[in-house]
């Protein structure tokens, strides 16, 4: 990425089921869920978001490989994504298991999220 425009931040719990992907997902969810862009596509070469590149960090405190990059990239509606997986964020107990949520054990993982905009 050339040019950063902005860096949005966020964070993700998966409360039950320890799911590592749903964690990063929420907290990519949470960092562009509350931003409007009106002029993005005018900072953008050729004055079209098809140039926007979206770099996505995301730190976890578990099973990095187990982080899908899809679904991640499925969750930013514009734009060239690229995901990075760093170690961050933390594991902490629930307080509970509750196998009907397929929890494995009372860890409850959350994650950080920073996505920066450019191109």
């Amino acid at each position: 990425m050339k040019q950063v425009l902005f860096v949005q931040t966020g964070t993700g719990v998966d409360v039950h089921g320890q799911n590592i992907t749903k964690a990063a997902v929420r907290a990519v969810e949470d960092a562009i869920s509350n931003n409007s862009m009106p002029g993005i596509e005018k900072a953008l070469p050729g004055n079209s978001a098809d140039n926007m590149e979206v770099f996505v960090r995301v730190a976890v405190p578990l099973d990095r490989e187990e982080v899908d990059h899809q679904e991640i990239k499925n969750a930013i509606p514009y734009g060239s994504v690229t995901v990075d997986v760093t170690d961050g964020g933390m594991a902490t107990s629930s307080g509970i298991i509750i196998e009907e949520e397929n929890d494995e054990n009372d860890l409850m993982y959350i994650v950080n999220a920073a996505v920066e905009v450019g191109y």
